[in-house]
């Protein structure tokens, strides 16, 4: 039995409608996807999403968004359990890549793809662990409260200072999608924080958690329990922030999958310390 090469592969631009298939591939591997992220994720870049078709069969999928003149997020590298090892993943990863251009471009890497990423140009930034688990509830903290509209510039800038690059788009819509859900917390006035949980294929994924402290990080994932009461969630946290770790740790929460954040060169400074847990691994 013979196979189609990867000169067999056609690599075009994914739509919406196509990216019902790649989202069922990332549930297959346990990435256990948002039920309506692809709106958010083609807010921001409507031409970063790529197919490879043998004929009129998806085999592989890419996703390389770009938020600004500097910087790219490559995502959903995926090619069909059946098809592997036949060169149609990495044709479509160097088709989309060009989409990028000179951007500097990051991702979050599974563990088995790691030294491949290293060899195109990637290197470690920090790791970052999911964690899974029920988060006891508790009295409504202070000073958290629901999103409101009138909440959108400020949580736009406080966002900003705690990514590579400012994304309006995606989070105009990643707030007031269906089903999603953001709480802020206020103090003298200020946004000290805000998160985002939103229904997910197994539990609900946070993500971003960004806040000044672990202080106000726990009062916004106890605000997230009290939606979700006696539900499991999901939230990915830097390795690096050892607050957010020890945070996971106080609410008995379980590491359950682990990638790499990985750049393929400088990204703007931003609030690191702030970032308790990242939005998605798939846009950054």
């Amino acid at each position: 039995m013979t196979f189609p090469g990867s000169e067999d592969l056609v690599v075009t631009r994914a739509s919406l409608d196509d990216w019902a298939v790649v989202a069922g591939w990332a549930a297959d591997e346990g990435w256990n996807p948002g039920l309506s992220d692809a709106r958010s994720f083609f807010a921001q870049d409507p031409d970063g999403f790529f197919l490879g078709r043998i004929g009129a069969e998806p085999v592989s999928a890419v996703s390389v968004v770009r938020y600004d003149a500097d910087y790219a997020f490559l995502g959903f590298y995926l090619v069909r359990p059946d098809l592997r090892g036949r060169g149609y993943g990495l044709t479509t990863w160097k088709t989309a890549l060009a989409h990028a251009g000179g951007r500097t471009v990051g991702l979050d890497g599974v563990v088995a793809q790691q030294d491949n990423y290293r060899r195109s140009g990637f290197e470690l930034a920090h790791r970052t662990v999911r964690f899974t688990g029920t988060v006891p509830t508790a009295p409504a903290p202070s000073g958290v409260r629901p999103a409101e509209a009138a909440d959108l510039q400020d949580i736009a800038a406080y966002d900003g200072a705690c990514c590579p690059a400012d994304r309006p788009r995606f989070l105009a819509r990643w707030l007031d999608t269906p089903g999603h859900r953001a709480f802020v917390r206020v103090a003298e006035d200020r946004l000290t924080g805000y998160t985002v949980v939103r229904p997910a294929l197994d539990s609900p994924r946070v993500g971003p958690l960004f806040a000044d402290t672990a202080g106000d990080a726990r009062a916004l994932l106890l605000a997230v329990a009290a939606w979700t009461p006696g539900g499991g969630i999901t939230v990915d946290i830097p390795g690096s922030n050892t607050a957010g770790v020890a945070l996971a740790d106080e609410f008995g929460l379980t590491p359950s999958f682990e990638t790499a954040r990985m750049y393929t060169g400088p990204v703007r400074p931003f609030a690191r310390e702030r970032v308790y847990g990242v939005t998605t691994l798939e846009l950054g």
